[in-house]
């Protein structure tokens, strides 16, 4: 049993710091996207806390004594850029998750990422604590000029790795689903690379981007700067490129908004989800490209 839990304890670390990369660079993302989707809006640089909570989950009900029974929690993140300095995103996760059985897991995850305008790199480094520590994971993601993908990675080792062509960093899988999205919506499927888990890994995405959201939006009660904004329900799903015939390793839900705001997500491990409720929302000044 102690063998099965920490076992349990190192996959909720892999899966916070896979919530962390994603929460943060879809957030990222999603701003720089909109730098190039017509028409021009202006850059929401922001400053966003989010609660953790423990949330329903899409799969069977759990019945292993690993499993989490509550969640809670706090994200601080931070994202300022503009299309000619790039974009960077700065984001600190803290999560404690109570289980049947045994003592509470505590998770500190921070992720910092810069990605420059053009979409030809991404710079990336995630430190992730806990029961059981992780090794942190750093490193460059470069484009060629045929579009080939090599990754550099520094940690946890010196590492090259080569994933061809026809891989999408995030804010360019975003910039896809905004377009999608102001066109009615739609499935569409994509490789990504995100630098999660160890920096090693493709992941094969379908998203599915609803129609415009007009029922009344909840985040606007904690960010009032959202009001009248539009917006669009998307859920993507995450499958290791290497397994097939494997259901996803998860799906990530949350309302893009037009200025560039993520809302609430929800991240669905299957076993067990994961909520982090929009709290507060500060826009901040962006400077204009000169």
């Amino acid at each position: 049993m102690r063998r099965a839990l920490k076992i349990a304890a190192t996959a909720w670390g892999d899966m916070l710091s896979r919530f962390a990369v994603w929460f943060a660079t879809v957030l990222c993302a999603s701003s720089a996207a909109l730098a190039e989707t017509a028409p021009v809006l202006p850059l929401a640089s922001h400053r966003a806390a989010y609660d953790i909570s423990l949330a329903d989950s899409a799969g069977p009900a759990p019945s292993s004594a690993a499993t989490p029974i509550s969640a809670t929690g706090l994200i601080a993140y931070e994202f300022r850029g503009s299309a000619c300095e790039g974009y960077t995103s700065n984001f600190r996760q803290l999560t404690e998750m109570e289980r049947s059985e045994g003592e509470p897991v505590s998770m500190q995850v921070n992720a910092m990422s810069f990605e420059e305008a053009n979409g030809k790199s991404m710079r990336f480094q995630i430190d992730a604590r806990g029961l059981q520590d992780t090794p942190p994971v750093a490193g460059t993601a470069t484009r060629g000029a045929n579009d080939e993908l090599r990754v550099v990675l520094t940690k946890p080792s010196a590492q090259t790795l080569d994933f061809g062509r026809d891989v999408l960093f995030p804010t360019q899988h975003i910039e896809r689903l905004i377009e999608a999205a102001k066109h009615g919506g739609g499935a569409t499927q994509a490789r990504v690379y995100d630098g999660s888990d160890t920096g090693a890994k493709i992941f094969a995405t379908l998203s599915v981007v609803g129609k415009e959201a007009t029922k009344p939006d909840e985040d606007v009660q904690a960010a009032s700067a959202l009001g009248g904004v539009r917006r669009w329900p998307v859920v993507i799903s995450y499958f290791d490129e290497a397994k097939t015939d494997a259901p996803p390793e998860y799906t990530l839900s949350f309302d893009l908004y037009e200025n560039g705001v993520s809302g609430t997500l929800k991240l669905d491990y299957g076993a067990f989800a994961l909520r982090a409720r929009l709290r507060t929302l500060e826009i901040l000044p962006t400077s204009a490209c000169k």
